[in-house]
């Protein structure tokens, strides 16, 4: 019997030690067999769900329905997930999304941007390592000058355009 077959054998028959064992085997229908067979969460399937990134983020969405540890690290094997978690799940920052989303420029930029909503050392580091998130991140996150984000810039195709938004903060202080 696949895990698949064991979900819907459980779904139809009713719950049992062996069909949630065969469904563990593969972490998606661990997920399956939590919200469509038990309808609670388990100890073995939440386990079972957060060998996978995005099964344990369904876990955590639809059975927990709270942020925990375990599914969070587990969301956190992919950056863009711990973004996703941070955003839907925790809805606030965390040091183990930021420290996933810190593996992608542009990860790091959307968690600065909407979840510290603020800028932040490791946020901004990741952000520099692409000229493209490092001028939005001065420009959206940072306002203002900073020579970190202006050495990520400088000499690419976003040095101009850095230079027009230092350009327009200075007349915004003028006026």
């Amino acid at each position: 019997m696949s895990p698949e077959e064991a979900c819907e054998h459980a779904k139809k028959y009713g719950p049992s030690e062996k069909t949630r064992k065969i469904a563990c085997e593969k972490a998606f229908y661990a997920y399956v067999y939590a919200e469509e067979v038990d309808k609670c969460s388990r100890d073995d399937t939440r386990e079972a769900a957060c060998r996978d990134p995005w099964s344990a983020v369904f876990y955590t969405q639809y059975v927990d329905k709270c942020p925990r540890e375990d599914t969070r690290k587990a969301a956190c094997m992919e950056p863009w997930l711990g973004l996703k978690y941070a955003r839907e799940i925790d809805k606030y920052p965390h040091e183990d999304t930021r420290n996933a989303v810190c593996q992608n420029s542009g990860y790091a930029y959307w968690y600065a941007k909407e979840i510290d909503k603020c800028s932040h050392r490791e946020t901004r580091e990741a952000a520099c390592k692409d000229s493209l998130y490092a001028y939005f991140y001065a420009k959206d996150i940072d306002k203002c000058f900073r020579e970190d984000t202006w050495m990520a810039v400088k000499n690419t195709e976003y040095e101009e355009k850095y230079n027009q938004f230092l350009n327009q903060i200075e007349k915004e202080k003028i006026i």
